[in-house]
Formats: structure tokens, sequence, C-alpha cells
């Protein structure tokens, strides 16, 4: 005997739970909607990190924001004002807190802890049917924000893999008003690698090794370097672990089609939530959950994430081929993406609110060659990509 509802979401991960905090607040709008996911309790396990005013979507749980950001290659240094839009930083914790009491406030939604899909969802009269470790439902219509395949080599242009450790050290040796977003200087000649760390106050910070790679790359592959990193910002000094995270987010996913029935779709970090250049999701996540849940309540189809304009493909796409074939040149780089006259424009581009004008702008920052040498080639993989997409 299954059991019956409107809506069933395949994951509570940050999109599965991002729409269902949007569903609950639609009252008794909102459609009969089951969570399946596989974990029984949540733990603080990561950070979510974007550019926002105050008013950007779930800003208000923010447990820090920094106004500066400094990018560092060799001797060349950059700081980045961001004051107008901080650089917020969001616990797990608190995010997930946010919302199992938006779920539990809405009597028509049921989040299924415990439960794993146990076989592919099939169509059925209708109804799709989907069959757990424990039970069976039948739905209307399905959202899955699920994991994709695991992670390897030719699954992206680039893997983005992190490990980090939150610490707190014994004496102040951090400066809490300023993040390092891309610090080079322990970088590895053979892959793009730099140091990240979100100061929490002048003793405790989260101090990450980031590397961008063909190839990803686990927590054990990156130990050394997150513990060269770790010593060179304390210096030596006792601190205490907190806490760790890991993970690996694809930069430049390669497309595996439209879905051809409108009443399954797929959405999350690996179906279009990630920022291709960037890896940054959290917010493009907040977007699409928003506009998700308006089309359900208005009676219009599911959506999944919209593809970002051609233009806006083309300038990520170009970057990440430089990134992939000119590896040492990426340190540079960055210095002058982030170190051009106007700090704004590469904010508002890696918010995905750039304009053409500021399109223009990054392109005259950079240096002409290796960028011109990729054009035919990205274009020719955008295109592709697009008609994919599209089959």
């Amino acid at each position: 005997m299954s059991t019956d509802t409107a809506l069933l979401i395949l994951g509570g991960g940050c999109a599965g739970l991002s729409l269902a905090m949007q569903l609950a607040a639609l009252g008794r709008d909102c459609p009969r909607t089951v969570i399946i996911e596989p974990r029984t309790e949540y733990a603080n396990d990561r950070t979510w990190c974007f550019w926002g005013s105050a008013a950007a979507p779930l800003a208000d749980l923010s447990c820090h924001q920094w106004s500066t950001m400094m990018v560092r290659a060799g001797r060349r240094i950059t700081f980045v004002d961001c004051a107008a839009t901080p650089y917020r930083m969001i616990a797990a914790a608190d995010f997930y807190a946010a919302a199992l009491r938006a779920i539990a406030g809405n009597a028509r939604i049921t989040l299924a802890a415990g439960e794993r899909v146990t076989a592919a969802p099939l169509k059925q009269d209708a109804r799709w049917q989907v069959t757990t470790n424990r039970t069976s439902y039948a739905a209307t219509t399905v959202i899955d924000t699920r994991p994709g395949p695991p992670a390897q080599q030719g699954g992206a242009t680039l893997w983005q893999s992190f490990s980090g450790i939150e610490i707190d050290c014994d004496e102040a040796v951090f400066d809490p008003a300023c993040v390092d977003l891309m610090d080079f200087s322990l970088a590895d000649p053979d892959r793009i690698q730099f140091t990240y760390v979100l100061p929490l106050s002048a003793q405790r910070a989260l101090i990450e090794v980031t590397v961008f790679d063909p190839m990803p790359l686990s927590a054990a592959d990156l130990a050394t370097s997150l513990e060269q990193a770790v010593d060179a910002r304390v210096h030596g000094l006792p601190y205490q672990l907190r806490r760790s995270e890991q993970g690996i987010l694809p930069m430049g996913s390669v497309p595996t089609g439209a879905p051809h029935d409108p009443t399954y779709v797929h959405a999350g970090l690996g179906n279009g939530g990630a920022r291709p250049s960037s890896g940054y999701a959290f917010q493009r996540i907040q977007r699409w959950a928003g506009q998700c849940a308006a089309r359900i309540a208005a009676g219009l189809p599911l959506q999944g994430h919209v593809a970002d304009p051609f233009l806006l493909q083309a300038m990520d796409q170009l970057f990440l081929s430089v990134l992939q074939s000119q590896p040492a040149s990426a340190p540079a780089l960055f210095v002058a993406l982030f170190g051009q006259r106007d700090g704004a424009r590469v904010l508002r581009f890696l918010s995905d609110e750039g304009s053409p004008a500021d399109y223009l702008g990054l392109i005259a920052a950079l240096p002409a060659r290796p960028f011109l040498q990729q054009i035919p080639a990205t274009l020719q993989r955008v295109l592709r990509q697009r008609r994919a997409a599209a089959a």
C-alpha cells in the first residue's frame, strides 16, 4: 500500500530543505509534500558563503560577515571592499534548524528522515511510484535533489575539492574583519591550489585548502596541504580543533539533457545549482526555491534550475577553459580579476547579477592572449552543451 502525496522531494539537503521552507510559507496552499532523506539527524557539517545585503534570501541566518577580502599571489596582494554586499557565512546548524522549524510549522509537509530510495522511480497511471527502505510512495510530481553520480574525472570541466578545519588558537592570530578569499602562498605547481580563511574572531577561524583540478580529490588527498596551511597561519602556536568539513563541487558540469517529463525535475548542486566558474551555489539555490514554490502555488509545471544566458555561459566556460589549459596562470589571473578598480563588478559577476558592461570590464582587466586562444573551442563547447540540454 503506497502513501499518496502531491509532491515528493528526494533529498533533504540544501536544495530540498530550501524548497521546503518556501513551501511551508504558503500555509494551507502548500501541497501535501514528503521529503525523503537518508539522514536521521543533521550535524553542523558545512558552511555556505555568499555576497549579499541584509535583504538577500536567508541573510538573517548569517553567523558572521566580512566587509573586506584579500587575494594573494606571491608578492601581489589585493584587498577588495565588499561592505555594500558583505561576504556572509551561514553555518549548517543554523540553516538546518531554521528549515526544520519551518517544516514542523506546516502539517502539510513531512520529513521522512532515515529513508533512502531503493529503486529507480517509475511512473504508472500518471503517478510516480517511489520505493524506500521503509515504505513506498505515489506522487503526482517529484523534485529530485539527490547528489548525482560520484565525482570522477570527466564528469565536470574542473572539480573544486576542499577540506578544512575550524580551530581555536591560544593567541590572537587572525584578523576578524578580513577574509583570505584566495591565498596562493602555498600553491602547488601542478594544480590550482589556494588557502581560504574565514576568521570568526581573533582566535578562531575556519581554514580550508581548495583545489581546482580535473580530478576530484578526497580529504585524505588534501591532508598534507591542509596541515601546511594551518601551520602557516598559526605559526606553530597550539590550537584546538572544533570541527572539520570537506566537499567536492562541480565546475562546469557535463549536461545530461533536458527532462522529458515535466512532472519529474532535477535540482540542486549537481543539476545547475552551482555556478560553473566559482562553485558558489547557496543563493542560486535560494532563488530557484522561491521561483519553484511560486510556480507550484500558481499551479504551473515544476521548474528546475533555469539555464544561464548564453553570454554568461560563454564567460564561465571561457574562464574555466583557461584555468584548465593553463593552471599555472591562475594566481595572477585571480589577482587581476579581483584587483581591478571597480571591485563591485567582479562581485556582481560571481553573484549572477552582472551586466554586459560588467562582462566587458572583466575581460579588459585580464590578459588577452590566453583568453583569445580559447574562444573558438569555448564557443563550440557552449553550443554543444546548449544543444544537449535542449535535446
